[in-house]
């Protein structure tokens, strides 16, 4: 094997992923992250003895991070996702599909039960066909092309179909329909557009269970950070890249300091859109780039005393799920703003290494619309905007039978605005490109230019970009 001198952008997960695979196998590696901590979006917030993590609060597909031997210890969640529908009934959703279908009988019927039963065979489909052609190898025309060879695999991903297609021709209760559609969030996307392959996602999440991490999913930050350096990495926090510099192959990085980093390779961590735009030596046109993430609204609760009626992980739905995803993917003549009455999601851990004694700490968040100055978009730093919807996102909780106004120790928040700032997410999108098979690849317009995380192939979300790099070492190797 050749050894390399390796420089990855960006201490984020799949950066450093990308980083301990690639030293594990023999490679001089060098990280430069701009921010004073590794982690990217998987960030973590501390005040008066509360602990949040401000970026992912699940875990999936365990297994995925489990190859990286960074020692994590999971703990199953049950329920996966406390759902409360605008009618109050609730639905617990479980990793066991039998157990999954008994509650769904439970709440909604019969009926029901036998159709999600019918939709989770589909779904188990279209996972097989993904995991296999697309999650663990860059999608190509020739990939794509083989897969069309495989004509069970392309009709279970029925291309051309939207997820919100799927769930209508399945699934008869519109409460179910409506907790289908929120897995497209899960991807940054609407579930009106988004295509019918996103069912893999609850396949995923339901049958691999959904996960927590004590002490929080910052957690495993810290220890890709630490088995990084015990490899050999060096990682450079506080260091900013200016500048990849190359001809028909990338020769190195020009710092912000204007020092010149020599590299036979670079991993770019970098959001795919700031890559092309701002870090090539010149900028270059994306080949294929699905349209931005939506972004998100957070509040970070500290809350006195006990909520028993809080799982893990709950979401309250509007009456008018369609109206959320007007707000926030405005249309001819309807510009983006912030959702006047949106689903909320709550992730509060009953883990005692986040929050004092007889105290919870709450990550409440609402997607909303990315930051900026255009139609399709919102100005986030306008005065007063930010506190006004965090009590506005407050009264909407207390109107679904929430009420914990008078329970507050504080209220951070957190807008599309701060993620663009701290995280250098274009517009604050949570998952850089929306969800899709025609992300960004994984190889760069140069040679030796590779790409990395959220934005890229196979998508956002933790065990997506840790995927990318593995996809990524191999394409190195």
């Amino acid at each position: 094997m050749t050894v390399r001198d390796i420089v990855v952008i960006g201490a984020g997960v799949g950066g450093m992923a990308a980083a301990l695979r690639l030293a594990s196998a023999g490679h001089r590696v060098t990280v430069f992250e701009r921010s004073a901590q590794p982690g990217g979006k998987l960030a973590v917030f501390e005040r008066d003895g509360y602990r949040f993590d401000t970026g992912p609060s699940l875990l999936t597909l365990p297994q995925v991070f489990e190859e990286l031997g960074l020692g994590l210890r999971p703990e199953p969640l049950d329920p996966v996702v406390r759902h409360v529908f605008p009618d109050g009934v609730v639905l617990d959703s479980s990793s066991v599909h039998e157990v999954f279908l008994e509650r769904i009988a439970t709440a909604l019927g019969g009926n029901a039960a036998a159709d999600w039963d019918q939709f989770w065979r589909r779904a188990a489909r279209i996972w097989r066909a993904s995991w296999d052609a697309v999650l663990q190898q860059p999608v190509t025309a020739a990939s794509l092309a083989r897969m069309s060879w495989r004509l069970g695999d392309l009709a279970a991903i029925a291309p051309g179909r939207s997820l919100r297609a799927l769930g209508r021709r399945h699934l008869r209760d519109p409460r179910l329909r409506m907790m289908l559609d929120r897995y497209a969030t899960y991807t940054g996307t609407d579930p009106r557009r988004a295509p019918a392959a996103l069912a893999a996602i609850p396949y995923a999440e339901l049958t691999h269970g959904g996960w927590y991490l004590p002490g929080g999913l910052g957690t495993i930050a810290t220890a890709l950070h630490a088995e990084s350096v015990a490899a050999g990495v060096r990682v450079n926090l506080g260091t900013e890249v200016a500048a990849i510099e190359a001809d028909t192959a990338v020769r190195g990085v020009r710092l912000t300091s204007g020092r010149f980093v020599p590299a036979d390779v670079v991993v770019s961590n970098v959001d795919a859109v700031s890559l092309y735009r701002d870090l090539l030596p010149a900028p270059k046109p994306l080949a294929r780039l699905a349209d931005r993430s939506l972004a998100g609204f957070v509040l970070l609760l500290g809350v006195r005393g006990r909520t028993p009626e809080l799982a893990h992980h709950t979401v309250f739905f509007p009456r008018d799920y369609d109206a959320e995803f007007d707000a926030i993917f405005p249309g001819p003549g309807r510009r983006a703003r912030p959702v006047p009455d949106p689903a909320v999601f709550v992730t509060r851990a009953d883990d005692p290494a986040v929050r004092p004694d007889g105290r919870e700490a709450w990550f409440v968040l609402v997607n909303a619309p990315r930051h900026g100055s255009a139609w399709s978009a919102v100005d986030w730093r306008r005065p007063g905007l930010a506190g006004a919807y965090a009590d506005h996102v407050l009264d909407v909780l207390a109107r679904r039978g929430l009420d914990v106004r008078d329970r507050l120790e504080f209220v951070e928040t957190r807008t599309p605005a701060d993620l663009a700032e701290a995280a250098a997410a274009p517009g604050g999108s949570i998952y850089g490109t929306a969800g899709g098979l025609l992300r960004p690849g994984n190889r760069g317009p140069v040679d030796g230019l590779f790409l990395v995380g959220g934005s890229v192939h196979p998508g956002g979300g933790l065990p997506m970009v840790a995927l990318s790099a593995k996809i990524v070492t191999r394409l190195i190797r």
